[in-house]
């Protein structure tokens, strides 16, 4: 049961990041915490298109994908049906980076970018609120007061949320929107072949650069955030394995104060039998087989005892499973090696359990066993 739920909680934090490619950095411009340089502390650092360029200009043996980002909402119409959605202006890039699944049509290319054409990308629940079971491509839908063509739907691996984002090229909307060059953020993957320490001396690199291009304080955390998800996905998988190893010393301390309940109850059993004993003594029974009889009866006592509580456990986990839909807590499992190894320790357990009354019980004599109240 320990186990499973620590897996739920892996996979949850697994899911966090299936949608997004793992060597990915996501560079953000904030708000500065301290003065420089003739600042004052809480400018806004505003990123254009020349810091796109920058960056590719210097890390382009690093960088594999590239793009900017521009994010703001807006209302889509069809017909007569309306929804307040996320419009997402990016490069083709994106979709390696975001790892789109595309359902229907296609993605965006460069020739879109190019001539900044009026095309949009729909999710799939965009698709279910404004067309229900009509095709979307081809069609023209609305977003606030412009007319952009639909030429794909795609299907996002995160939540709801991500399946409710349009995408359209950025050159595009900064047309749209009075011509400017402003960008939300930089969205990138490195190197795929960089190992944890590369990667992240890569996005310390990354952020000294950017730091230093717009007068940041090389020690202001809030200026400028970098998001390095193979950092994120380290600190989460050691997190787990942490989770794992202080549940598996959990269950050997119940595995232990099993071991030692199964004994008491043995030493107690064997008391009530003990003339028992001492008849089975009398008529040749050897000391090895009255070990063997008690040391039986704490195996059956244990596999059966853990066993039941193992098909109650898995029960509750499906239970548990089907009754939380949160996409931090997902798929609580536990493999059938692990069970098998846990009913093999229970094995184990019951010799041991019953070795030390088994003993005790082959030492009674016949005499003080048959006279024995």
């Amino acid at each position: 049961l320990l186990l499973a739920s620590v897996n739920g909680m892996k996979n949850g934090f697994i899911n966090q990041f299936k949608d997004d490619a793992t060597n990915s950095i996501f560079i953000i411009p904030n708000v500065t915490a301290l003065p420089y340089d003739g600042f004052e502390a809480g400018r806004r650092i505003k990123f254009t298109n020349d810091d796109l360029k920058y960056i590719q200009g210097n890390f382009k043996d690093d960088i594999e994908y590239i793009t900017p980002r521009y994010q703001k909402g807006v209302t889509a119409k069809y017909k007569k049906e309306t929804g307040t959605y996320s419009v997402r202006a990016v490069l083709p890039d994106y979709k390696k980076i975001e790892k789109t699944i595309v359902t229907k049509g296609r993605y965006l290319n460069q020739n879109d970018v190019d001539k900044k054409l009026k095309v949009v990308v729909i999710g799939k629940k965009i698709q279910e609120d404004l067309f229900g079971d009509e095709d979307p491509i081809g069609k023209t839908i609305i977003l606030n007061n412009s007319t952009f063509k639909v030429i794909g739907v795609f299907e996002d691996e995160g939540n709801d949320r991500e399946n409710r984002i349009l995408y359209v090229p950025i050159t595009t909307l900064q047309r749209l929107y009075k011509n400017t060059d402003v960008i939300n953020s930089i969205a990138l993957t490195y190197n795929p072949s960089y190992s944890l320490s590369q990667a992240l001396e890569f996005s310390n690199r990354i952020e000294t650069i950017m730091k230093r291009r717009h007068r940041i304080d090389p020690d202001d955390r809030s200026g400028i955030y970098v998001s390095d998800y193979a950092e994120q996905f380290s600190n989460v998988n050691n997190f787990t394995m942490m989770l794992t190893a202080i549940s598996v010393f959990v269950g050997i301390l119940i595995l232990v104060a099993g071991i030692i309940g199964v004994g008491n109850i043995l030493v107690f059993i064997i008391k009530e039998r003990t003339k028992e004993i001492g008849i089975r003594k009398a008529i040749g029974a050897k000391p090895s087989q009255i070990i063997n009889l008690v040391i039986l009866e704490s195996v059956f006592i244990t596999t059966i005892s853990g066993i039941g509580g193992m098909l109650f456990a898995m029960g509750l986990v499906k239970l548990v499973g089907k009754g939380i839909n949160s996409p931090a807590f997902s798929n609580p499992q536990v493999k059938l090696g692990t069970v098998l190894i846990a009913t093999s320790i229970l094995v184990i357990a019951g010799v041991l359990a019953g070795l030390v009354p088994a003993i005790k019980a082959a030492r009674v004599k016949p005499i003080e066993a048959l006279n024995a109240d």
